[in-house]
């Protein structure tokens, strides 16, 4: 019996009290009940605090409320034993055979296991690392492209139909600096004093010289555009091979010179004067964000006629919503916090609500460490650590589970040598480990030929019960994370997951020994291994991260 199950038995005889006359909810029975894993032993399989919330409502106390649901659940198919503790949780205990059953469950399920409706119908956009196309993607940016993508992978388990979005700046004085920076390098100059350095800078520029070698002869002004046009397609195809050997592909790359060249900022900006949320002044067309919110209103449309950098974020998030997205989720650096304001000032002005048709994430600062001691500068980019810096000192299964770890709103230190490290106390090799230990134990069974086989009733010693739980809670696991907005909710599930199973498997023998006779406990324990490792797998999967059969 899994906690969403428990939790329709529970309903049911909420429903049952209604309809019999014993209970009386004015607002009606809710249409789920939140049950938890008890934290200390001897408190049951599960407990709930559901007579807690509903006893004031229901014109009783607590206490009262909790005995007669518990008295109701006793007779509930599965249900072992209900005891009410204190001023009215329900401690609740499932039969061991209905508890056993989880194993098959999960096994028939497969892939889905862990899958639900909770975002049915919605449909996101996504939108993150959108790192300017004027150098390899630095560790922040990694930062979002893993947690990102599987942001991505988990909503989609959850039921939404998602597009993964890829907002190219190719537009505004950075590509100026950078197209003048490689125009600077083939000519054998110093960098300008606010472009941009690198051996990349000096690379790009030597192939475009391969390309174009008349390029030199042609005036600074001309040459520098085609510095911009090739260089900018050259970083970005590198820029896009970086993220696709990290795991990370995106459904559509929007270009934001498109904005301004397709009219999409004068659309914006009409649309929100027939709202009367913009004005003229001094010249300048302003938006009337503070009424929103912001700190102060915004100008749109410089005095000189030229957009401000908002325009192209009012263009952009309308052509989000004209595209059908019911929420538009924007990942950013620390560096944008002051961002947020404006951006859900900007929503409201547009007849939205902030949260929800448009959320903003932001993502604290990732530090690595070597040898005691911080990395701070890349070979090859020369001022910021990236990507491709990162996958070499530990490979991308270990850089993406590292990044996904962390709650995105905390800082984080990665200690370099420790995630490459091959032992335990290297969380991605501990949860890889448990799962190519469990492919090897069933790879023996097949050797044997011993088959799983459910017999749920004979799940009864603790630590199959331990684990039948764990596996239980993984749907609740997926769609808190998906709630939440927390990716690494499902790496921590997965540790203990793993530590959880070894307890397991050190109390309880799976296969028979020697000329020991195969029996049904043998058949039903090898169904809960499996089970084990669909979840093992499936978390992984969510992650982007690898579930390897040897280690």
């Amino acid at each position: 019996m899994t906690p969403a199950q428990l939790s329709t038995t529970i309903v049911d005889g909420l429903t049952a009290l209604v309809e019999q006359g014993s209970l009386a909810l004015p607002d009606g029975v809710p249409s789920e009940v939140t049950v938890e894993r008890p934290r200390q032993k001897g408190h049951g399989d599960y407990a709930t605090n559901v007579a807690l919330q509903l006893a004031k409502k229901a014109g009783t106390n607590p206490r009262a409320l909790g005995e007669m649901l518990a008295e109701q659940l006793r007779t509930a198919d599965g249900i072992g034993a209900v005891d009410v503790a204190g001023p009215g949780f329900l401690n609740i205990t499932v039969e061991a055979g209905a508890q056993g059953q989880v194993a098959a469950e999960i096994v028939a399920a497969g892939e889905r296991y862990g899958a639900s409706d909770a975002f049915r119908g919605e449909r996101i956009n996504l939108e993150f690392v959108s790192a300017n196309p004027t150098g390899p993607i630095h560790i922040g940016g990694v930062r979002w492209a893993a947690v990102g993508d599987a942001l991505g992978r988990i909503f989609t388990m959850t039921g939404a139909e998602v597009t993964r979005e890829y907002y190219f700046n190719d537009h505004g004085s950075q590509i100026d600096r950078f197209s003048g920076s490689l125009l600077a390098a083939a000519k054998g100059d110093p960098t300008p004093e606010d472009g941009y350095g690198g051996q990349y800078i000096h690379d790009i520029a030597r192939a475009i010289l391969d390309q174009r070698p008349d390029v030199l002869g042609l005036g600074d002004e001309e040459a520098q555009e085609v510095f911009r046009a090739v260089g900018v397609d050259m970083m970005f195809e590198e820029i896009k091979k970086s993220l696709h050997d990290f795991g990370v592909d995106f459904d559509v790359f929007f270009h934001e010179d498109e904005l301004h060249r397709s009219g999409a900022v004068d659309r914006a900006v009409a649309r929100l004067r027939e709202l009367g949320n913009v004005y003229e002044q001094d010249g300048a067309v302003w938006l009337a964000t503070e009424k929103f919110g912001d700190d102060k209103d915004r100008v749109v449309i410089k005095s000189d006629g030229q957009g401000a950098y908002l325009s192209g974020d009012l263009a952009y998030y309308l052509d989000k919503r004209e595209r059908g997205f019911d929420r538009c989720l924007i990942m950013l650096g620390a560096d944008h916090h002051g961002y947020v304001g404006r951006m859900n000032a900007m929503c409201a002005a547009f007849g939205d609500q902030p949260g929800t048709n448009l959320e903003i994430l932001i993502g604290q600062m990732v530090n690595l460490v070597r040898d005691g001691q911080p990395m701070r500068m890349s070979k090859r980019a020369g001022t910021v650590v990236t990507i491709d810096d990162l996958v070499e000192a530990i490979g991308v299964d270990a850089a993406r589970y590292a990044l996904a770890r962390y709650s995105s709103d905390s800082n984080i230190d990665l200690d370099l040598d420790l995630w490459a490290r091959a032992t335990n106390d290297n969380p991605v090799f501990t949860v890889q480990y448990a799962h190519a230990r469990v492919s090897s134990l069933l790879s023996n069974a097949a050797d044997l030929g011993v088959e799983a086989a459910s017999h749920p009733e004979l799940l009864t010693h603790e630590k199959e019960g331990v684990l039948l739980r764990a596996l239980a809670e993984f749907p609740r696991v997926v769609t808190a994370a998906a709630e939440l907005r927390g990716p690494h909710r499902v790496a921590r599930y997965l540790e203990e997951l793993a530590g959880t199973y070894h307890r397991f498997y050190d109390s309880c023998r799976v296969l028979p020994m020697g000329d020991e006779e195969t029996t049904d406990l043998h058949r039903a324990r090898l169904l809960l291994v499996q089970a084990t490792r669909t979840v093992l797998a499936n978390g992984l999967g969510l992650l982007g991260v690898s579930a390897p059969e040897r280690m």
